[in-house]
């Protein structure tokens, strides 16, 4: 850790360098982020993705903003390392947190990194010590979600008898979404590492296919089994007991359970709950958002290009990556990114603190306290 991450990391240079998972699973490219304008534009077109991941980001483009600024404008050495500093830290620190709108990992890091540097006489130096505190701890509740989620894993297969395991995941909350074992995927990274047989059927997650793209290649570089599966595929699998359990990561958690995360998780959660699945979303602390209660109402969904929709990536017979349209020229189409699934059709949150029920005092009993 210190700094050094799988899907980001500081360089030689003390830039934030990430992967550019927009080039995947056909490339595996990185892209230097030197200012709070790349930081911005690479959360708002994808090149980062994955509410944790977003997250981290955003930590290290304070720092980012705070380089900029110490190179950028001309004042005393007291200005920049005062109140002026700050202020215009701040400005900065708003387009970060507004670059995108449903994953609340993006405004808890960038209003905690600002909290921890309001006092501070060192903007720049502060900023990358406390991005890469906030970052270290981030990957050591990955490692938690790993370890409890796993522990479901076996116990599913005590109680079914089983030495194999199903589990169904929709889009993608490995280590390019979150740092630095994921969330949903946690589980099963520590499921390969326990010696225990497990097979992944990979929701394909249209528009972007987060699932078919990313979660496959993760699984592809793990040597962890796995089948992608068109999303309307799932309800069937379960229906023929094809699977054991689900596990999504989210976006967003209200403070009484409803979780918000890649449009499709909802009628997953709908599946599940009619056929009897084991149905749990894997999250960090920093993905609840206390301030909601009703996350039906009040979590925002964010609406994308309808060119989402109507085009697709791939490569061709050539080995060309290209871009090509699927639907009639004329036709209208609409793209929300997110939706919202009840508490009440959710079996458990699998959190660093353990797994706890989606429920409003469960919840704060466990998590208030990180707040």
């Amino acid at each position: 850790m210190l700094g050094k991450y799988r899907a980001l990391w500081l360089n030689k240079d003390g830039f934030l360098e990430v992967i550019d998972q927009t080039k995947l699973p056909f490339e595996q490219q990185s892209k230097v982020l030197k200012t709070t304008d790349e930081v911005v534009e690479a959360i708002k077109d994808m090149t980062v993705r994955g509410a944790g991941v977003i997250g981290s980001v955003a930590a290290f483009g304070i720092y980012t903003a705070a380089m900029e600024l110490n190179e950028s404008y001309k004042v005393s050495s007291s200005e920049r390392e005062g109140s002026l500093g700050y202020e215009k830290l701040q400005a900065k620190a708003l387009l970060i947190r507004e670059s995108r709108p449903t994953a609340v990992n993006l405004m808890w890091a960038v209003d905690k990194m600002m909290e921890f540097l309001k006092n501070s006489n060192d903007l720049v130096n502060d900023a990358k010590r406390y991005a890469i505190e906030l970052n270290d701890k981030e990957a050591l509740e990955s490692q938690k979600i790993a370890e409890y989620g796993c522990d479901i894993i076996e116990n599913i297969l005590k109680k079914k008898n089983k030495t194999k395991i199903n589990i169904l995941t929709h889009c993608n909350a490995g280590w390019l979404a979150v740092i630095d074992e994921g969330t949903a995927l946690a589980p099963i990274y520590e499921a390969q590492r326990r010696g225990i047989d497990v097979h992944v059927w990979v929701d394909e997650t249209r528009p972007r296919n987060q699932g078919a793209s990313l979660t496959a290649w993760e699984l592809t570089q793990s040597g962890i089994n796995h089948t992608i599966i068109a999303d309307n595929t799932g309800g069937h699998l379960m229906q023929i007991g094809e699977v054991d359990m689900v596990i999504t990561g989210a976006d967003r958690v209200s403070a009484n359970g409803d979780v918000a995360n890649k449009i499709g998780t909802y009628l997953k959660a709908l599946a599940a709950y009619d056929n009897n699945v084991p149905f749990y979303v894997a999250i960090p602390a920093s993905t609840f958002d206390f301030d909601i209660i009703d996350g039906l109402k009040d979590i925002p969904i964010e609406l994308r290009s309808a060119d989402e929709v109507r085009c697709i990536k791939g490569v061709d017979a050539d080995g060309v990556i290209r871009e090509v349209l699927i639907t009639p020229k004329d036709s209208p189409a609409i793209n929300y990114g997110f939706d919202v699934t009840p508490a009440r059709l959710i079996t458990g949150l699998i959190t660093n603190k353990g797994v706890c029920e989606a429920d409003f005092d469960k919840i704060k009993e466990k998590f208030i306290v990180e707040k």
